[in-house]
């Protein structure tokens, strides 16, 4: 019904694509009430919210956590919710992940797929709507800025402004979510002052300050070795023979070993899809210390029920249902204050309480004298594939695309789970790999269009 008039906006939503790409918004949480996530974040949302103004739109800033960009009249609201903060950058990229950069028929920047350019597909969708039709109901486009973070964002705007009556969340994949898996970060922590005597210690730990939720890419240990205990060269020569085991290189300073592991970068909800550069330096670390004699719990604990591939069955339960399986994501290594502690990203199937798992490792852990410390919890979403939302806006994808898919379920985690009557709704389509976290992140522009073209279908039938 709109092909042509949002045809003719293909070089604004590319044009602002791009320039929310050249806000490098990763949210850091600050004690400034005027920029609670940072001065980065906040342009981000500032230029939304211009933007949002000069097409005509109302806007509101809410306190600098979040804002909406909003028209029409009436009782009920739809909610469209995105979010304009990333994940920092990484090593890996072609091209600058803050600067966009068009090259064959994509869009490459952080912020391309996730969120940035369905957030924009979104907006253009909802002025195509306002400029040709009026409707008896009011569209609103919730931004969050701390969603690769803790949520505070949404929280905020959940305590101070009014709920969505129904909504989609353009954050996630085609044709429609209806199951996202419950999410938590469990971090565990073992007291280094009992080890600091020992021959072998570790003195640095630098993982490129990976986000939890993404598959790490690179990890540096620097071991140092005490030489009037333990030879330097007999270091040297047993990890020499373990090498063709681990995706790791080493090299040697004076009495210092200097690990260093590789991997691929791609989101905690696929961790398939990446190559984690955390587990293997843990396991090989394992190897290390126990051949001479010494047992790091933690490292023992890791190599047990972790190790290179988890799959929970490792924990004495097969954890899987509809959504998928129980997945693990190694996403950080470092010291914290006294402790040596790894962080675990988990993404827990739709029928399993999230307690049952975390209750689990919590149980594990105690027979290793580990500390459990669970950081950030997001219940699952299920909407059954009946439901009359689902059921629209799956058809609405089929329709445009001639298809006929069923909705789906994700490991990811999506605004969506934090409103009643809301589930996820592109802006993956079938077949897709998820650039989302990965270097490289590129959104295409022909299926950024068509997205646009989609989104405002879900309008239209959503408040008719």
């Amino acid at each position: 019904m709109f092909d042509e008039y949002i045809d003719n906006l293909k070089n604004d939503i590319v044009k602002e694509t791009c320039n929310l790409i050249n806000i490098p918004s990763v949210s850091i949480e600050t004690n400034d009430p005027n920029m609670p996530f940072g001065k980065d974040a906040n342009d981000a949302l500032l230029y939304a919210l211009n933007l949002g103004e000069q097409l005509g739109f109302r806007t509101k800033n809410i306190d600098g956590y979040c804002g909406y960009i909003e028209f029409g009249e009436g009782p009920n609201l739809l909610g469209i919710i995105g979010h304009l903060d990333v994940v920092p950058s990484s090593d890996g990229w072609d091209t600058d992940p803050f600067n966009a950069t068009i090259k064959n028929g994509k869009i490459l920047g952080r912020g391309a797929i996730d969120d940035k350019g369905p957030v924009i597909a979104s907006l253009y969708a909802m002025k195509t709507i306002k400029d040709n039709l009026k409707i008896n109901s009011r569209v609103r486009l919730i931004l969050g800025i701390n969603e690769e973070k803790s949520w505070k964002c949404i929280k905020h705007y959940k305590e101070t402004q009014e709920l969505p009556t129904i909504g989609f969340s353009p954050d996630a994949d085609f044709p429609c979510i209806y199951a996202e898996k419950g999410i938590t970060t469990i971090y565990l922590k073992d007291d280094y002052l009992k080890y600091e005597n020992l021959p072998l210690k570790i003195t640095n730990i630098d993982c490129n300050n990976n986000a939890i939720n993404v598959v790490p890419k690179k990890c540096n240990i620097t071991l140092e070795i005490d030489t009037s205990k333990i030879s330097l060269k007999d270091v040297t020569n047993f990890i020499d023979t373990l090498l063709d085991d681990f995706d790791i290189t080493y090299s040697v300073l004076e009495n210092s070993i200097c690990l260093h592991s590789f991997g691929i970068q791609a989101h905690a909800a696929h961790p398939d899809l990446g190559k984690n550069a955390i587990s293997p330096i843990i396991i090989l670390l394992n190897k290390i210390f126990k051949h001479f004699g010494f047992t790091i719990n933690l490292f023992d604990f890791f190599e047990k029920y972790i190790n290179l591939e988890f799959n929970g069955k490792s924990l004495g339960i097969d954890f899987e249902d509809e959504s998928g399986k129980l997945t693990l994501n190694v996403g950080n290594f470092k010291f914290y204050e006294n402790y040596l502690q790894i962080g675990l990203n988990l993404r827990i199937p739709v029928n399993t309480e999230i307690e049952t798992v975390t209750n689990l490792i919590h149980l594990k852990c105690t027979d290793f004298n580990l500390e459990t410390y669970i950081a950030g919890v997001q219940n699952p979403l299920y909407v059954p594939k009946d439901n009359h939302l689902v059921k629209t806006l799956c058809d609405i994808y089929n329709k445009m695309t001639d298809s006929n898919l069923e909705p789906i379920a994700i490991g990811g985690g999506t605004y969506a789970r934090a409103f009643k009557n809301c589930v996820s709704f592109g802006a993956n389509f079938p077949g897709d790999t998820d650039m989302g976290h990965q270097a490289n992140e590129f959104v295409d522009i022909d299926k950024l269009i068509l997205s646009c073209k989609i989104y405002t279908e879900a309008i239209y039938e959503l408040t008719k």
